[in-house]
């Protein structure tokens, strides 16, 4: 069940970065997500990202916390869903209208679509 829920956190929805516009850099990643909350309100999913590299939030009623940096055009994180260690990933980010796109394994995996508030 854990790897269930797990999985629908990680792949809520799979999406194209076809029509998205890429984010490139660490700079315009931060323009978009300081002081912003990302979420997926379908799985009670809200994260902050940080500046200094810190990522806390909360999923499915668990905290969720991580570390994150840039690294050659991709987000790349560490986290924590309670007690469960999520492997790094290197991620695409795309924006779409007012949804920022993860897309895993440096674009070539699963996505999920995060709202900006």
């Amino acid at each position: 069940m854990r790897r269930i829920i797990l999985s629908l956190i990680l792949t809520i929805f799979a999406s194209s970065a076809f029509a998205n516009d890429r984010i490139l850099n660490r700079a315009a990643f931060l323009e978009l997500v300081l002081g912003k909350t990302l979420g997926i309100p379908l799985f009670l999913v809200r994260l902050r990202i940080y500046e200094d590299g810190s990522i806390q939030g909360k999923a499915m009623g668990r905290q969720v916390s991580g570390l994150w940096e840039w690294e050659t055009g991709y987000f790349c994180r560490t986290l924590f869903w309670g007690s469960v260690d999520i492997s790094r990933n290197c991620q695409e980010v795309t924006l779409d209208s007012r949804k920022l796109i993860f897309t895993s394994d440096r674009g070539t995996g699963r996505s999920a679509r995060f709202s900006l508030k």
